[in-house]
């Protein structure tokens, strides 16, 4: 007896269904896109700022080191500190003598003078840290040396000084102060070494980006990034100084916009001696 099959039906999918995968696809693809350009501008903002803060942590080592081991300078000035202004930024200077030195050449001991200012950089605007070192004595105690660039990208440089009871934004007196009889008023920040120095330094949260935004007006450069601490002096009070003729210095009496002397504009800075270090 023969039997007849009925057709197997043909499965397919409808319109709707077919409409909602794409959808459904679509919302995917889109979500894992927006995650991935998340990521790849947060990687973008944050290289920039790792950079900085490892720039920082340095630059905060190097002054700590240098100012824990401070020592008088010379018998005419023991410390200096002079504020500056470069553009709309604090450009502090500082001119001090540090046993933290490693002699490396004959004649040469632990002791070193050293000195802390900063340049403009002519295209971005932003400031950039040196150091001078000079570990042989000479006639004058605020010229010679080695200069070397130990950072960039800052938007300010602040040193303050205090001697236990008030804070001070300069510290210490040139000769042409000295001739002037300003020590007469006997202030604590004219003479001898502070006990402490606060650090604060401000950098371009995205260097490249600000020095961009420099040249376009539409663009606001991010927030600086401050990094700030306080170091004590621990041989402040050593009272131990150089066996130097002394010397003079060149720089004016307007503390407040004078620059180092260890520093540019006009101020000696002097022959390498010995050459590199």
């Amino acid at each position: 007896m023969k039997t007849s099959l009925s057709p197997r039906p043909i499965s397919a999918f409808t319109l709707i269904e077919l409409v909602i995968s794409a959808a459904v696809g679509a919302m995917i693809l889109a979500g894992a896109y927006l995650c991935l350009s998340a990521g790849l501008a947060s990687q973008k903002m944050i290289d920039p700022r790792v950079d900085v803060l490892q720039t920082a942590r340095v630059t905060m080592a190097m002054l700590s080191a240098d100012l824990r081991a401070a020592c008088p300078l010379d018998k005419e000035y023991a410390f200096l500190g002079m504020h500056r202004i470069l553009g709309n930024g604090d450009a502090d200077n500082l001119d001090f003598a540090t046993h933290n030195y490693m002699p490396r050449r004959e004649r040469e001991a632990d002791f070193c003078e050293v000195s802390y200012f900063v340049q403009q950089d002519p295209v971005s605007g932003q400031l950039n840290l040196w150091r001078r070192r000079n570990p042989t004595v000479g006639p004058d105690p605020l010229s010679g040396g080695r200069r070397e660039e130990i950072a960039q990208g800052l938007e300010g440089v602040r040193f303050d000084y205090t001697d236990g009871l008030d804070w001070y934004d300069t510290w210490g007196q040139t000769n042409s102060e000295k001739k002037a009889g300003l020590l007469a008023q006997a202030a604590a920040n004219l003479d001898g070494m502070p006990e402490a120095v606060r650090i604060t330094l401000s950098f371009a949260a995205n260097p490249s980006a600000a020095a961009a935004a420099t040249t376009d007006s539409e663009k606001m450069p991010a927030p600086p990034l401050v990094f700030q601490t306080v170091v004590r002096l621990e041989l402040a009070d050593s009272g131990s100084l150089p066996t130097s003729s002394g010397g003079a210095s060149s720089n004016p009496t307007n503390a407040a916009t004078a620059p180092s002397s260890g520093g540019p504009e006009g101020i000696p800075m002097g022959v390498p001696e010995g050459g590199p270090e």
